[in-house]
């Protein structure tokens, strides 16, 4: 059993979007992500596909990784979708098996409120697909820089969330190996009843979790030995800076947002 992680690694090449300022990926992700909601036609919908999957044209990345990141998602969209379909009893009615009725509300929201999520899942995996953590990290410190003002740790937040990015693929090879051991001994997760499968995950899920404080006191002591302090002024080997082709890529977000809010 394998829990190696594909989702939203990144893939090098030499593309226009993966030249931007990760502040306008951020932005601009985050705005399309948001206005998934504001859609509610056809024509906003399809309007989405086209610009989120010409964004990952321009981005030059192979089709596979783009389908091996959003696979997982769009199973679990897929459910929800179903869940809508079945549980939607309004509109007329096109088929019925027993008490649950197909109505043309719940295929509409089924297919609606899935397919207009899973453009916002294409525009948070192109993010991951297209920065690196690094990037990441010090794009998401520039944007929370302005909450110290308030008194807000925006470069700590910034610092947690690129050592989440940092240790979920060590997390998940330490459960691919814990999942193997345990096989070994005769404990595999995918045989027995229900209640025997979820027992048996209780013995993982606790050597994970003490795998998981073994890397956090490990990573306590560097920190502390390379004189760590919190809200200290750091500098940056490679500071961020907005170019054209950046301001031109907001304004192409802003444009895209007022035409889907347009069509609505």
């Amino acid at each position: 059993m394998s829990f190696r992680i594909s989702l939203g690694q990144y893939v090098s090449t030499d593309s226009v979007i993966h030249r931007l300022d990760p502040r306008t990926k951020i932005c601009a992700s985050l705005a399309v992500m948001v206005a998934v909601f504001a859609i509610h036609t056809p024509a906003q919908l399809a309007l989405g596909f086209a610009c989120v999957l010409g964004v990952v044209m321009l981005a030059r990345i192979p089709a596979h990784r783009v389908i091996e990141s959003v696979a997982p998602v769009c199973f679990m969209l897929a459910v929800l979708g179903l869940f809508n379909l079945f549980l939607t009893n309004t509109g007329d009615v096109l088929g019925a098996l027993g008490p649950i009725r197909i109505t043309t509300d719940g295929v509409r929201a089924a297919l609606l409120y899935s397919l207009r999520l899973v453009i916002g899942v294409l525009a948070a995996m192109l993010l991951l697909l297209s920065t690196t953590p690094a990037q990441l990290t010090d794009g998401f410190e520039a944007l929370l820089a302005p909450l110290a003002r308030v008194g807000l740790p925006g470069h700590e937040l910034a610092m947690v969330f690129s050592l989440m990015l940092r240790f979920i693929p060590t997390l998940a090879d330490e459960a691919s190996a814990l999942v193997d051991a345990q096989t070994a001994r005769g404990g595999a997760l995918g045989e027995g009843s229900p209640v025997k499968r979820a027992r048996a995950i209780v013995p993982l899920v606790i050597a994970l979790l003490a795998s998981s404080l073994h890397h956090a006191n490990d990573l306590s002591r560097a920190l502390d030995a390379r004189c760590y302090e919190g809200g200290a002024t750091r500098s940056h080997w490679h500071p961020l800076r907005m170019r054209g082709r950046d301001w031109t890529a907001l304004a192409l977000t802003c444009c895209y947002v007022a035409a889907l809010i347009a069509l609505g």
